[in-house]
């Protein structure tokens, strides 16, 4: 049994794993669910009080948020693995340069995208999908999301670091304290006072920012790691090593984007040479695609608390607390997406009426979406938490190779062409085709992998039982 010996030691080094998991992965999942609540809520209210071209607004507008997200996740990700590595090693400096840099990074980042996003608006926007009939409200949508870009960087950032901080509750409450806000905005400036998407968009950018504030006053009066304002420099070693350990994080995101741009564009397509319409199949899948999110989620959430608790262990070179973490991670991941797939396919009707029902062939497909596209993300979990862990312990390429995987590698080219034979049918098959393949393979980098912790712990355990039996 591990006993602390070191009063000042981290307890990511000696606490039972299960306990930090929960400790950790239960705030990080709370903190990635609220982020995904923030569009769930702004469709719930859009629905109701614009209708579902109002949704089908917010789908086209999503890619814009995914690729924001995309380069939040990057430093944030990359950040928090590179400093719990290097807390790992007793490197505490250099750590609280990661976060200064990090910081920094993010700034610079959300200044970019937002100037970006205003220049390119409408062809994007096109090039994401809007119809006519659409391209209005999601002008208005992103519009007002785009001012907000910084602070959607920001918040997501320092939430991570938080966590390798040693604050996972803070990294939490800084997001939910902006969720529960958006929710009371949203009906107010929706229903209240009649400003449709742009008052949900409103909403949400006075979340992020309320939440970028809190936790930017906790890195600079309360942390451990500080942010110091002579620190505040860019250091290209400590960029580069950010970078590379969030790559695969932000390329999961940004595969996201390129996934939800050709479907957009191909449930338009094909659902024009339906019964069912291209609007309303972009609507209803848009849906689908949320709550796909929602699940995917909580297994984000796990891999993300047990990813600081991954890089410390790795940095002091404690394998067996490395496989024990991953075996409990994977099983909390799977058991959580199986309780939320079953309710998908139990109860399609009732979770899409939430989001507005007045028109039959939207509540019809929409359920339909629901079955049949999200039938295999119960393998979501194991997934998630293989390419966390690479990422965690400074394999990048691997962790890269598998946040490519299902969305790019597999995804896309059957969204490309299953509806060549099925017809609009076939991008709903896609899902579960991709998501079962995608964990096959997962399975083929995990068990080498699992394999060389195996000999790394029969090293350490023959190291210490020549120490132990050597003469003083």
């Amino acid at each position: 049994m591990e006993t602390r010996t070191n009063k000042k030691e981290n307890p990511l080094g000696y606490e039972p794993v299960g306990k930090l998991l929960l400790q950790f992965a239960v705030p990080s999942t709370i903190s990635v669910l609220v982020n995904s609540v923030y569009n769930i809520v702004d469709q719930i209210f859009i629905g109701q009080g614009v209708g579902y071209l109002g949704n089908a607004a917010t789908t086209v507008t999503f890619p814009i948020i995914t690729i924001i997200m995309a380069f939040a996740t990057l430093l944030g990700s990359g950040g928090s693995a590179y400093a719990a590595i290097k807390l790992g090693q007793k490197k505490e400096d250099e750590a609280e340069k990661t976060l200064n840099n990090n910081f920094m990074l993010s700034i610079i980042t959300g200044i970019v995208l937002a100037v970006t996003g205003f220049i390119f608006m409408e062809p994007i926007l096109r090039l994401f999908g809007a119809t006519e009939s659409i391209m209005p409200y999601a002008k208005d949508y992103a519009s007002i999301i785009l001012i907000g870009v910084p602070f959607s960087v920001i918040g997501p950032c320092l939430s991570n670091m938080a966590r390798t901080d040693g604050s996972p509750r803070l990294s939490m409450y800084g997001i939910l304290i902006g969720a529960v806000l958006n929710t009371i905005l949203d009906p107010i400036y929706i229903f209240i006072f009649h400003w449709g998407v742009k008052g949900a968009a409103i909403a949400t950018i006075t979340s992020q920012i309320i939440s970028a504030l809190i936790l930017f006053l906790y890195f600079c009066k309360r942390s451990q790691m500080r942010l110091h304002l002579k620190e505040l420099k860019l250091d290209g070693s400590v960029c580069k090593n950010v970078i590379a350990l969030g790559t695969s994080s932000g390329i999961t995101q940004l595969v996201a984007c390129i996934m939800q741009v050709t479907m957009n564009n191909s449930l338009v397509y094909y659902g024009n040479k339906s019964a069912v319409g291209g609007d309303v199949a972009l609507s209803a899948m848009g849906i689908v695609m949320k709550l796909a999110m929602i699940l995917a989620s909580v297994c984000i959430g796990i891999g993300i608390g047990s990813q600081t608790i991954f890089g410390f262990n790795f940095g002091a070179e404690k394998y067996q607390r490395i496989k024990h973490l991953f075996k409990n991670a994977v099983a909390a991941a799977t058991v959580s997406v199986l309780i939320g797939w079953l309710l998908c396919q139990l109860f399609p009707g009732l979770i899409v009426n939430l989001f507005g029902g007045g028109n039959s062939a939207f509540v019809n497909f929409a359920e339909k979406c629901l079955r049949i596209y999200l039938f295999g993300i119960f393998c979501a979990g194991f997934q998630i938490v293989a390419t966390n862990y690479f990422q965690a312990t400074g394999q990048p390429l691997k962790a890269s190779v598998l946040s490519m995987l299902r969305q790019l590698l597999l995804l896309v080219p059957l969204i490309l062409i299953l509806p060549l034979f099925l017809g609009l049918n076939g991008i709903l098959f896609a899902g579960p085709i991709a998501d079962m393949s995608s964990a096959v393979i997962v399975a083929l980098f995990v068990v080498p992998e699992m394999k060389k912790l195996n000999r790394h712990i029969k090293e350490k355990d023959e190291e210490t039982e020549e120490m132990e039996t050597s003469p003083a």
